[in-house]
């Protein structure tokens, strides 16, 4: 049986959003028509973004559907009232690739990969009034990033801070981050691939759209709404939605008991961001000496998925930049492998984890592991 310990990277489909799923693709009325099929189709659209509003604790009209959290980020990040943008060191690539400013500023981490916010606060008195792009979580370490606090040191300048929430929604609450937009992704938490959302939380914040043309998403994002995804997005939302606490406490129970089986085989492993606080479901480490794409291909064969970082940067070569910013030498972050779990695992996973990293390890080092 396999053994999935990849939720960052994908979350397993929820039952919920499979059956909302099968029932809009039933129906074959477009959203934007005024007929009886249309109205069916776009009552399951507005449905869905009550749903989504409520994870992000946002009003409805104030979320945008979009095709990705990629997109929802180009959405946001574009120059309009402020011409100046500044990013974490450590930010996903569809923020520092995927912004439409003609530069971008960056802003340092600390040896944990949480932002400095004193020299964030040095930038922002550097210049004119700017956008921030800050993650609420890591996608390779899990490390919680200070988003209220550097919100409002962002504020006090007259800047806006748009925060990239896909790996948060779902796992802890949205609530009081003080952000004035946050891009989501349904499949990191049950959803469909292909669909994201960006949410408006400051009034009046006005995004430059990148497609043009229907009108669709209040003018924000033109295109028919996929309404199969979108009503997928909506149910994941509001199933996650019902069991925040009990859910995170859940997942950091096995996320430590990965840790100890890590550090009672391999007890020089490195677990990074372990002293900040961070994601309950997720667990990035290396063992000295032990390369990631080897060690991954081992627990592939013994049936357990785990990944080396962000699958989207998953087949390019060269390290970690998260983990370069955070100052970790090459040869240790070329050992960087990423456990993060999810709403489907549970301790037959953990067990199965600590078996197959043992017997990998075993192999790779040519003796028996503690």
């Amino acid at each position: 049986m396999r053994v999935y310990l990849d939720y960052n990277a994908t979350a397993p489909l929820r039952r919920e959003a499979r059956d909302a799923m099968l029932v809009a693709l039933d129906l074959c009325g477009n959203p934007s028509s005024i007929h009886a099929e249309g109205r069916a189709a776009r009552a399951l659209v507005e449905d869905a973004r009550r749903e989504v509003a409520t994870l992000a604790g946002a009003a409805a009209r104030d979320v945008v559907f979009t095709a990705s959290g990629a997109e929802a980020a180009a959405l946001a990040l574009a120059p309009g009232a402020l011409q100046r943008l500044i990013v974490g060191a450590g930010e996903h690539a569809c923020v520092l690739a995927g912004h439409r400013f003609a530069e971008a500023e960056t802003a340092p981490v600390d040896a944990d990969g949480r932002i400095e916010l004193e020299a964030l606060a040095k930038r922002l008195d550097a210049g004119p009034p700017a956008m921030v792009a800050l993650q609420g979580a890591n996608n390779e370490t899990g490390v919680l990033q200070p988003v209220a606090q550097a919100a409002a040191l962002v504020h006090a300048r007259g800047g806006l801070l748009i925060c990239d929430a896909a790996q948060v929604a779902g796992r802890m609450s949205l609530r009081d981050t003080g952000a004035d937009a946050l891009i989501l992704s349904a499949h990191k938490f049950g959803g469909p691939k292909g669909v994201g959302a960006l949410v408006i939380l400051r009034e009046g914040l006005a995004v430059v759209p990148l497609v043009r043309g229907g009108g669709q998403e209040r003018g924000r994002r033109a295109g028919t709404e996929n309404v199969a995804a979108i009503a997928g997005f909506g149910a994941a939302a509001k199933a996650v939605g019902r069991a925040l606490a009990p859910e995170g406490a859940r997942a950091a129970s096995l996320r430590d008991g990965c840790a100890r089986a890590l550090l009672e085989i391999a007890p020089d492993a490195l677990v990074f961001g372990e002293a900040a606080p961070r994601l309950p479901n997720t667990l990035t480490f290396a063992v000295p000496g032990v390369a990631a794409a080897t060690l991954l291909m081992r627990l592939d064969l013994e049936g357990v998925a785990a990944s080396s970082g962000s699958a989207c940067s998953s087949g390019k070569v060269g390290p970690s930049h998260v983990l370069a910013a955070m100052g970790i030498a090459p040869a240790l972050s070329a050992g960087a492998i990423r456990v993060s779990l999810g709403w489907a695992s549970n301790q037959a996973d953990v067990e199965a984890f600590s078996a197959a990293l043992r017997k990998a390890l075993v192999a790779l080092r040519g003796r028996q592991s503690p």
